[in-house]
């Protein structure tokens, strides 16, 4: 009998395509991963899972590799954890004529320029906005609508190159990091100069178009937007529960989604929910561990048997609430000790405990998720009971940087 393969485009560093992978065998496929660069992942060290090096950026050419899988195996599916790759996984579904989602429609929603255009037309409420693509248009754009801005590029994910902009001299400072050569831009830079929307933030999990639930999130210190926390489901009434699942189907009908997965970004102001972003799949490591502890659904399970045709079942099976705190260092330096991992590990209730970098590893922050070192998931019963189990397996972990050697001279 011909083995069923799935086959995953890319991976990440927190956890969400080794959580792919391991579904994946549970559903009885041999996961194959196609990436640029295997050794950067971690989960791939060992052999456990297999992974064929391939130009990810280079549409034919997986397509090619994809077909000389299909001489020797039966592809069930094709799917992948990453963002900027999802548009490619839609194309190459299509090409092998297996479910998968609309490329174009990903392709529109990545770039958040067009996305806002597309959101603003039908209606759904959005910051003001304006799209630059110099150091004079950022300047006027925030003169326009007014400091505090934010600024960040009009195609990117997990925050990179995104900063709340107070005045003109952390305007200046920002667009010369951007168009500076501090960023790397895959393509002509384009710079979205939005209104800071202000209020609790919130992300809403659909399936399809059913929405699963709505996490609630916080931020570290501005002026970037790092998470820190997130807890699902959000504490809500019925009435904000659904004006917010409301404007969220709003936006899939305003972006021409509603295959799989999507998570959409919301802020809780004066006027009700405003739509920060539209992110077109799955979101990443919390969330779907969260839901799954929470409501006894795998998402990433049901995405995979979605993307192989087989039946999907988003039915809860239990209501807990479900917890998480990423790990980040407030200073630069040498990461020389991490200790306390295992015990809080150990904490009932405690679900996951997690790094992702290792003593001796520098650590340079960024402002953006690439500045998590790690994270802590919880979840019981009740909303309180998940925070008191977070906050002791947090306090019972240490780590220590130590600074970087002066330079001499």
């Amino acid at each position: 009998m011909t083995r069923r393969v799935l086959v995953l485009i890319e991976g990440n560093r927190t956890g969400s395509s080794q959580l792919y992978a391991q579904a994946g065998q549970r559903l009885g496929l041999h996961p194959i991963t196609l990436c640029a660069d295997p050794g950067q992942y971690d989960y791939l060290a060992g052999g456990k899972f297999e992974a064929i090096r391939v130009d990810t950026d280079d549409l034919a050419a997986l397509i090619r590799e994809c077909s000389l899988l299909q001489s020797t195996y039966d592809i069930a599916g094709i799917t992948g954890a990453r963002e900027m790759f999802y548009a490619t996984v839609g194309n190459l579904c299509r090409h092998f004529d297996l479910p998968g989602p609309d490329a174009a429609a990903i392709e529109r929603c990545c770039d958040k320029s067009t996305q806002r255009q597309l959101l603003g037309d039908a209606g759904v409420p959005i910051p003001a906005y304006r799209v630059a693509k110099n150091a004079t248009e950022i300047e006027d754009s925030a003169a326009q609508i007014g400091y505090p801005v934010i600024v960040k590029p009009s195609i990117g994910s997990g925050s990179t190159g995104v900063r709340l902009c107070r005045n003109a001299d952390e305007l200046a400072e920002h667009t010369n990091y951007l168009l500076g050569g501090g960023h790397v831009w895959r393509s002509s830079p384009r710079i979205l100069v939005e209104e800071f929307v202000q209020g609790p933030f919130y992300s809403t999990n659909i399936f399809g178009k059913e929405v699963i639930g709505v996490a609630a999130a916080d931020f570290g210190r501005p002026p970037h937007f790092i998470f820190r926390e997130f807890t699902f489901p959000a504490q809500l009434g019925d009435e904000e529960h659904e004006r917010i699942a409301d404007v969220s189907l709003r936006c899939l009908r305003a972006l021409g989604l509603g295959w799989g997965p999507t998570n959409i970004e919301i802020r809780w102001t004066k006027v009700g929910p405003v739509v920060i972003e539209v992110n077109p799949r799955l979101a990443g490591t919390p969330d779907p561990q969260l839901i799954g502890l929470a409501y006894g659904v795998d998402p990433i399970v049901e995405h995979i048997k979605l993307a192989i045709g087989d039946e999907v079942d988003l039915k809860r099976k239990q209501s807990y609430t479900a917890a998480a705190r990423f790990l980040v260092p407030e200073r630069d330096g040498t990461l020389n000790r991490i200790s306390g991992d295992i015990q809080a590990a150990a904490l009932p209730g405690v679900a996951e405990v997690k790094f992702y970098t290792e003593s001796n590893n520098a650590i340079v922050p960024k402002g953006d998720d690439r500045d998590w070192i790690g994270h802590v998931i919880a979840a019981s019963p009740s909303h309180s009971q998940t925070k008191a189990i977070l906050q002791r397996a947090v306090e019972s972990m240490s780590w220590s940087i130590a600074p970087f050697p002066a330079a001499d001279g």
